[in-house]
């Protein structure tokens, strides 16, 4: 049996562990297993042995918010096994609790002998990508020591400190060399005949910087309670279509999923909040452009998740300029990183600010929040960092000098800064690479909301009037030079991007839809373009590919040439709506909707571009995020393109 890993996701916190239950600590998997706190892994090694050998698995772990399996001891038909394990795991706030239950299966009594190697290696996630990069870690240093009911781990580099502390009831009774750094936890247990033994395992992470007094539940009955509770307060008082039982279910585990991805964050004034991260199990962590995302698709059934992004973002808004971190004054930030090489700039995205696209987002969401709540006072509040975000695209971000929003590929950090950030992304038709400074056709659509939505609040809120009819006139303006500029006639449809001389970047691609969500295109040029991505080289049957097949670039198994991403979905169906291509929207909606039903009505980051013809069943992208922001509130925004029917 292939051990594949299963995600168990609590806030700032996730599990991967193996089929058993296992935590293996391999480098270089792909997927890394482990726990995780804070972007560092505290458990590296947890791997059970009964009577000296690994078990078999006859109940495998199953996705869910807890893991469950059923072991025995390795054996044959002529000898059953001798004594049965059921294991439960559930992770909370800087924890992992484990349950261990052992039923003895005859009839006289029985010995039986467990070990636990555990271990924590404190790497950082960057050391853990498949990416072949080695980082230099001068001075660091690990230690172990032994408690009366288990063992202690320990990391220090400078002034950097991390902790995990695995304890056991009944405690252990030993705990052994490996030789190898992990520690293995060892127990002798009697059972009468037929009789059983329980264990509870807790583990306590502490990351650096940790303040709190951390607590670890009892059991791991106890962490899933708490899990259920959240997700039911997210979910409570939807009102879910009753005539599409499908998309209901859709939304329903999205808002679940919604819940369990809420990570802490920091407010302008020191206010603590809590915001969507992007994903598991790489991004756990906020990402400007996907918490905006996800919290515009949720906005129309839970607005709170806006309110805290907005502030959040306001609160790592850049204030001067950084060439490593790409900052620029009233830019929003990209990604926010906590681990160690963050905090020795070892890697840019403690905070990093390359994305051309979450500071126009950051406007429009706040906009729509307006508009939704009529919360003003959030808007005043914010005045001063809309305003710097409004002076960042017509000043650094180009719109004033360059007519467009314009990014420049970032050595240390992303090549790509608008959506489609993958090297080699943005390209033509024929899969060539534009040279010099990129203007991507999304991000201009983004631009050209933002300013209106500005307007609006300007105009309602700020009471200033004259600012208002100055974004109003150079949205106007950005409307004009992009049909004059991005529409490729001959293939009636927007060019993906220009490059640095203002060439047409050709290839076809699903960023259109977005321009169709943001509003920047003429009614004749929006349908014209709606119905374009309805056609059989786009729309597998699943959604709409980011690329076209049948163009040179196209891959269906590229992470953004040729692959179908839900979000990216979900915005072309708003914007199908938008121009009143009704019958379109629903059916970008019923391909997604029928893609979630296939997989548990669970939708992932990203599926492969192969199309429904020929495949029946939606084929899983490799490296996808499990567990992702935008996919899960992605029911959501088709429930508000195309309602419930």
């Amino acid at each position: 049996m292939t051990d594949r890993h299963h995600l168990l996701v609590h806030g700032g916190t996730f599990a991967a562990v193996g089929d058993r239950g296992d935590i293996s600590g391999v480098r270089g998997a792909g997927s890394p297993d482990g726990l995780f706190v804070r972007d560092a892994r505290h458990l590296s090694r947890w791997q059970l042995t009964v009577d000296g050998a690994v078990p078999e698995v006859l109940v495998p772990v199953a996705d869910g918010d807890a893991a469950r399996c059923v072991l025995v001891p390795r054996g044959g038909r002529t000898e059953p096994p001798s004594c049965t394990l059921f294991r439960e795991q559930a992770v909370g706030d800087g924890s992992f609790v484990e349950s261990l239950r052992v039923v003895g299966n005859r009839p006289v009594p029985l010995t039986v002998r467990l070990a636990l190697t555990v271990d924590a290696d404190f790497a950082d996630q960057f050391e853990l990508r498949s990416d072949h990069r080695t980082y230099a870690k001068t001075g660091a240093v690990r230690h172990r020591r032994i408690l009366d009911d288990g063992v202690e781990f320990g990391y220090r580099r400078g002034e950097w400190r991390s902790l995990t502390a695995v304890t056991a009831d009944p405690a252990p009774d030993g705990v052994e060399e490996t030789g190898t750094g992990a520690r293995r936890l060892v127990w002798t247990l009697e059972l009468e005949p037929h009789g059983s033994a329980a264990l509870t395992l807790r583990v306590m992470a502490r990351p650096h910087g940790e303040k709190r007094a951390l607590r670890v539940p009892r059991s791991p009955a106890a962490l899933t309670a708490e899990l259920l509770a959240r997700e039911s307060e997210f979910v409570e008082g939807v009102a879910f279509p009753t005539g599409w039982p499908e998309l209901a279910a859709a939304c329903a585990r999205g808002l679940a999923d919604l819940a369990a991805l809420q990570v802490p964050a920091t407010g302008p004034d020191g206010e603590e909040l809590r915001v969507p991260a992007a994903g598991a199990p790489w991004f756990l962590t906020l990402l400007g452009r996907d918490a905006l995302l996800t919290s515009l698709f949720a906005l129309p059934y839970r607005p709170a998740p806006a309110a805290a992004t907005l502030l959040a973002l306001a609160a790592t808004q850049a204030t001067g300029t950084g060439q490593e971190s790409v900052a620029q004054p009233g830019k929003i930030v990209h990604e926010v990183r906590h681990g160690e090489l963050a905090h020795f700039h070892q890697v840019p995205y403690g905070r990093y600010y390359g994305s051309v696209d979450a500071t126009p987002l950051f406007l429009v969401l706040l906009g729509a929040y307006v508009e939704q709540t009529g919360d003003a006072a959030l808007a005043r509040r914010l005045e001063p960092h809309a305003r710097a975000a409004v002076g960042w695209m017509l000043d650094h971000g180009g719109l004033t000098s360059r007519g467009y929003l314009v990014y420049r590929a970032d050595r240390g950090g992303l090549a790509n800064q608008n959506w489609k950030d993958s090297p080699g992304a943005v390209c033509s038709a024929d899969g060539t690479r534009p040279s010099g400074p990129v203007t991507a056709a999304g991000a201009q659509g983004y631009a050209y909301d933002a300013l209106r939505r500005t307007a609006s609040v300007a105009r309602a809120v700020w009471r200033d009037e004259t600012y208002a009819a100055l974004l109003e006139q150079a949205a106007a303006d950005l409307r004009d030079r992009f049909q004059r500029d991005f529409w490729m006639r001959e293939h009636s449809f927007p060019a993906l991007a220009l490059d640095g001389e203002g060439r047409q970047v050709d290839a076809l691609a699903s960023d259109a839809g977005h321009l169709l969500w943001s509003g920047l295109l003429d009614k004749e040029y929006g349908e014209l373009v709606g119905r374009r991505l309805l056609e059989p080289d786009f729309f597998s049957g699943w959604g709409v590919r980011t690329l076209a097949a049948g163009q040179p670039a196209y891959h269906p198994l590229s992470y953004h040439r040729g692959s179908v991403w839900p979000h990216d979905n979900a915005l072309i169906a708003l914007g199908l709506a938008r121009y009143g291509l009704h019958d379109e929207a629903h059916t970008v909606a019923h391909g997604l909707v029928d893609a979630a039903a296939a997989t548990g009505h669970r939708l992932p980051e990203v599926l492969a571009g192969y199309g429904r013809d020929t495949h029946t069943e939606p084929v899983p992208y490799p490296h996808a995020c499990v567990r992702e922001a935008r996919s899960a509130a992605a029911p959501l925004a088709l429930l508000t393109a195309v309602g419930g029917a």
